[in-house]
């Protein structure tokens, strides 16, 4: 029996959207000096949102500029003790403003708003309070006993987390006593400058967090600005390869996590309800637009049928429309180039020989939208077993023995992530030990912790974020 659901939309008028929004160096919002804009949209109806500070080269000089005085002048002096108030009033007024900062993440982004109601906002002040427990205990986090902070961080994020990925930033860098230039991806500017403002509302000394907003090439002059001491990068493999070729040769500190093809192993003998809910979770979550999404399900051959069969009964109940109700599992592709990406690599997918297959779902008429899709049928030499797709596309492959299912996960570029199912907790420990992979779920996918380092290793970059191994990368040790 189908059942219908009756609309449960969120209130837009929660968060007031402003027609414009400049650049905010210096602790003030104030227009790029060139005047140059650009426009946001929303993904779900490719409305217009807001007009946006385009930055150029003297935006961002005098951004690090503002960073580099707030640092000498306050802000690598203050004890530990009070750097942690900030970032606790910070946290706080996430938590109070939480309701808004979702609405407005939703609309930017085009994911539901279930997943940035409970997951984005609640983890970014999880972030804030987690990192201002440790701001005045750097001493006792092992690096020495008197950690000292790099400098200027300049900090690049996605448009897949916007305010999640900001607080990933942000938050250890100030409690290691670092100023902060951040800028967000141009396609989902507003939760960093609504975070912007919260940052003023905390009474954060200025200049300490400046947000400066533009396209790839306001990264780039970020990037090689001579006043910048660590660049921190969350993006895509190729832009990776090429701030790291930037920053060669200079002292700046560089982390970098990159992009995934994460393997999602599937044992005959896992509890296979549990697994399919792991599956739908690691693939589908935020459209797949994810670094660490499960987009390779490997499944042993003996359960394969049965696996494939579940999991298709399962995606049948994904709900597909507007990311403002409260009952849609499924939202908006970011952006009309994204979506080209998804459809092109889908297009090979069946081209090199996959099956494809898509739940019934009426698309809306406006807005970037793909449907939920599986692909059976695929070997490791496809395009889709082997690119970062970004998007809702699972590819199916079949396993016998463990030593093949690590020998298929471990054959990519990437080592992100991976997840492993099984009732047997020594093949859990076999596997993580064996599969190359920065990070390793068991029985579970996509969950994070404050205190948990995240990150990978080969493609898909060096260094952590999370945890006391995140703090490391923001200490001169």
């Amino acid at each position: 029996m189908a059942w219908d659901y009756a609309p449960a939309p969120e209130s837009r008028d929660i968060v007031s959207i402003q027609r414009e929004y400049g650049l905010f160096i210096d602790g003030q919002f104030q227009p790029a000096a060139d005047g140059a804009k650009f426009a946001t949209v929303n993904p779900a109806t490719e409305e217009p949102l807001a007009v946006v500070a385009d930055a150029g080269i003297t935006d961002v000089d005098r951004a690090v500029r503002a960073a580099r005085a707030a640092l000498d002048r306050v802000w690598r002096r203050m004890p530990g003790r009070e750097r942690a108030k900030y970032l606790y009033r910070i946290a706080r007024i996430l938590q109070e403003r939480a309701r808004e900062f979702a609405v407005l993440e939703s609309l930017d982004n085009g994911k539901p708003i279930r997943e940035s109601r409970d997951v984005d906002v609640p983890l970014a002040a999880a972030h804030f309070f987690y990192h201002a427990g440790w701001a005045d205990k750097l001493e006792y986090a092992g690096f020495g006993q008197a950690p000292r902070p790099i400098g200027v961080a300049g900090q690049i994020i996605p448009w897949n987390f916007p305010l999640l990925m900001a607080a990933w930033k942000l938050a250890p860098a100030l409690a290691a006593g670092n100023t902060c230039v951040l800028k967000p991806a141009a396609t989902t500017p507003l939760s960093a400058l609504l975070l912007a403002e919260v940052c003023r509302q905390a009474d954060l000394p200025s200049g300490v967090v400046n947000v400066i907003t533009g396209e790839g090439d306001t990264g780039a002059k970020l990037v090689t600005h001579p006043g910048i001491d660590k660049i921190a990068f969350t993006g895509s493999t190729e832009v990776g390869k090429e701030i790291r070729r930037a920053v060669a040769g200079t002292p700046k500190r560089l982390t970098l996590e990159l992009g995934g093809k994460a393997a999602n192993v599937v044992f005959a003998d896992a509890p296979l309800d549990q697994a399919v809910e792991g599956i739908v979770n690691g693939i589908f979550f935020n459209q797949g637009h994810v670094c660490c999404a499960g987009s390779r399900l490997l499944v042993q051959e003996s359960a394969a049928d049965l696996v494939v069969d579940r999991l298709k009964r399962r995606i049948d109940t994904l709900r597909l429309g507007d990311p403002l109700d409260k009952n849609t599992d499924i939202g908006a592709i970011n952006s009309a180039q994204q979506l080209d990406k998804i459809r092109t690599l889908s297009a090979a997918g069946e081209a090199d020989g996959g099956v494809r297959w898509s739940p019934q779902c009426r698309l809306p008429e406006r807005g970037y939208w793909f449907p939920p899709t599986v692909f059976t049928g695929v070997s490791q030499s496809h395009r889709i077993a082997r690119e970062e797709i970004f998007g809702p596309v699972l590819s199916v492959l079949t396993f016998r023995t463990p030593e093949e299912a690590i020998t298929k996960a471990n054959n990519t570029p990437y080592g992100l992530s991976a997840g492993v199912w099984t009732e047997k907790g020594s093949r859990i420990l076999w596997m993580a030990q064996r599969l190359r992979s920065g990070v390793v779920w068991a029985n579970t996918y996509n969950r994070f912790d404050p205190a948990s380092p995240f990150g990978g290793y080969r493609e898909s970059g060096f260094g952590r974020e999370g945890g006391r191994h995140g703090l490391e990368a923001y200490l001169d040790v």
